[in-house]
């Protein structure tokens, strides 16, 4: 592709405007030599052989030039893109038809090994890329899958794809996943956490589910059918309505932060202005702004309205439940 001049090769083109339009070979500098070369290429200097010397040419001219070469560039790159597909359809219907080492078992494929239904899992979350529900028992998370696991979501997330993940209120105890919580709550991907035995199971796009099938988790049945994927969504669905809201950050920063955070929800309960809750505690408005962000992140509430109702419930069931 065309390359427009640099900064020295700019500043020379006007030093020979400068000087009426022409540099003899002669008084070329050694160091000017790549700027000459360049305003050269793109036809912005003309060598005249007849008196040894160049002529500036008019940018206008040459600019029409490279603007119409560039076009019919890019008319040739576009006609080679909409080849693409046609060139790699026998790629990608050996890719759809391929097998995926899975065993059929009373009408559910199954698949054996983890190593296995890692590789599977890539590939479903590739074909899958839109939206992502993890029910994840089994306690705190490994450390050593800390980062890989960050790396992925952020991956999903940044191609387009909502996650969902809920694990056991054990994981609260544990620094590493705690921390792989707050992490991925600020790339938005909530994690919940839920009372009660649930199931190893991963769902994407309410189409294809993966379902533990052995005790060590290196077997699990893969659920294509509708009925059955539409089934699991729904059990999904009612875990993370019960499941309960975690303040990840608060979690991680220790144990003063939650009780800053119900001050600012008390007050704000109360009528209070940002303003004027940021003068009672001493802090600054930017972070009573953080605390609300967070309060409503973990009430789940959209507006500042919804936020006050739902605070007010969560205390009256609090009060009554003691």
């Amino acid at each position: 592709m065309t390359q427009l001049p640099d900064a020295a090769a700019r500043e020379l083109y006007r030093a020979i405007l400068h000087q009426g339009g022409r540099a003899r070979l002669g008084e070329i500098r050694p160091e000017d030599e790549p700027a000459v070369k360049q305003l050269s290429d793109l036809g912005l200097l003309v060598l005249r052989i007849a008196d040894g010397s160049y002529s500036a040419v008019n940018p206008r001219a040459v600019g029409e030039r490279i603007g119409s070469e560039l076009r019919e560039e890019s008319a040739r790159l576009l006609a080679r893109a909409a080849l693409v597909p046609d060139l790699l359809d026998d790629l990608a219907q050996a890719y759809d038809t391929a097998p995926r080492r899975t065993e059929s078992a009373g009408g559910i494929q199954r698949v054996s090994g983890k190593g296995e239904i890692r590789h599977l899992l890539s590939q479903i979350a590739k074909d899958y890329p839109h939206e992502s529900m993890a029910a994840q028992p089994g306690g705190p998370r490994p450390p050593h899958h800390t980062a890989d696991t960050l790396v992925w979501s952020r991956s999903y997330i940044e191609a387009g794809g909502v996650e969902r993940t809920i694990f056991e209120p054990s994981v609260c105890g544990d620094p590493h996943t705690v921390e792989l919580a707050r992490e991925s709550t600020r790339m938005g991907s909530p994690i919940r956490i839920l009372e009660g035995p649930f199931t190893r199971t991963l769902i994407f796009d309410r189409a294809i589910a993966l379902v533990s099938a052995a005790a060590d988790n290196s077997v699990a049945a893969v659920v294509e059918d509708p009925a059955l994927v539409g089934y699991l969504v729904g059990v999904f669905e009612q875990q993370w309505q019960r499941a309960q809201i975690v303040d990840w950050e608060a979690l991680a920063a220790g144990p003063t932060t939650p009780a800053v955070h119900e001050q600012v929800g008390r007050l704000l309960g109360q009528g209070l202005t940002q303003r004027a809750i940021a003068t009672r505690l001493g802090l600054s408005e930017r972070t009573v702004a953080a605390h609300i962000a967070r309060l409503r992140e973990l009430y789940d509430a959209e507006t500042l309205f919804q936020l006050g109702w739902r605070m007010r419930g969560a205390r009256t069931t609090g009060e009554s439940g003691r």
